[in-house]
């Protein structure tokens, strides 16, 4: 269990410095991590997962806790919540105190922000790609996930009608 905990501290630890545009960004490194590399949920779960933690009000970096309770109990939900957000936090802290606040630091933020857009955009449909990529086998599901990304890039309908669609669809038995 020690072991495990450790796995899950520096993994979520890491991902917490590279997760530009929040821990969505980075799912495709957690899934890899959990499901892929060790074992310690199906592709179905993650997902399942995910989309409890999208159901819940609150910040999305609370998924983590799921993964974490999934892969080792409340001790995976603290380790990973605690390594997903402590890490990021302190650099950014540090980053605003000694880089921001200097005279011609201005310039710089602006560069790093332009940079880091589409990092953020390509992480975020590598996400949803992975998300997506759960249904391939269930057809209705695939054809309702195809519908609400093509309303929801088409369109300018509230994504709450699609969840609320969706969650329709899976009342009906029709997902």
């Amino acid at each position: 269990m020690i072991e495990r905990l450790g796995i899950l501290a520096a993994d979520f630890a890491m991902l917490s410095l590279l997760s530009v545009g929040g821990a969505v960004s980075v799912l495709p490194e957690m899934h890899r991590s959990l499901v892929d590399v060790h074992g310690w949920m199906s592709s179905r779960e993650f997902s399942d997962l995910f989309a409890l933690a999208q159901a819940a009000p609150g910040p999305n970096v609370l998924v983590v806790s799921l993964f974490g309770w999934q892969a080792a109990g409340m001790a995976g939900a603290v380790v990973t919540t605690l390594a997903m957000i402590l890490p990021s936090s302190l650099l950014t802290y540090y980053a605003d105190r000694l880089l921001w606040r200097r005279a011609g630091a201005a310039g710089w933020r602006e560069i790093i922000d332009n940079g880091l857009a589409p990092i953020t955009v390509g992480l975020v449909l590598a996400s949803g790609v992975l998300l997506a990529g759960a249904n391939i086998s269930n057809i209705p599901a695939m054809a309702c996930t195809a519908a609400a990304a093509l309303i929801a890039w088409r369109t300018r309908v509230h994504p709450l009608w699609l969840i609320a669609a969706g969650a329709l669809a899976g009342i009906a038995g029709i997902v």
